[in-house]
C-alpha cells in the first residue's frame, strides 16, 4: 500500500498572494509587537509614578498586542491553508460500497 497516491494528470496551481504574505509574517509580526511595546516602556521607564491615564493607556496597548499577535496567527493560518490548496491532489484508497437492500427502500419512513 503506497501513501499519499498522486492523482496522475493534475496540474499544480502556481503560487500567488499567499507566499509573498508568508515571507512577510515575520517582518509584520515584529512591527505589530514592537509598537506596542516600545510605547509601554517608554511609559514605564518615563514617569517615575504611573496615573490612573497611563495605566489605561498600557491596557489599551496590550489589546493592541494581542490583537496584533492574533491577525498574524489568522494570516499564518489562512497561508498555510492556500498553499496546502494550492498543492498536488492526493487519491485515497478504493472503499468498496455495500451492496443495497432494495427491500428496506420500499418500506415508508417513519
Amino acid at each position: 500500500m503506497k501513501y499519499f497516491n498522486k492523482l496522475p494528470g493534475f496540474i499544480k496551481t502556481p503560487s500567488g498572494l499567499e507566499w509573498i504574505l508568508f515571507k512577510k509574517i515575520p517582518h509584520i509580526f515584529l512591527i505589530g509587537t514592537a509598537v506596542p511595546c516600545i510605547s509601554m516602556l517608554t511609559i514605564y521607564y518615563g514617569h517615575d509614578a504611573i496615573s490612573r491615564d497611563d495605566q489605561q493607556v498600557i491596557y489599551q496597548l496590550l489589546g493592541v498586542l494581542f490583537s496584533a499577535w492574533f491577525f498574524v496567527g489568522t494570516l499564518a493560518i489562512g497561508c498555510i491553508i492556500v498553499i496546502l490548496m494550492k498543492g498536488p491532489a492526493y487519491v485515497a484508497d478504493p472503499y468498496e460500497l455495500p451492496q443495497e437492500n432494495r427491500r428496506l427502500e420500499k418500506l415508508p419512513h417513519s
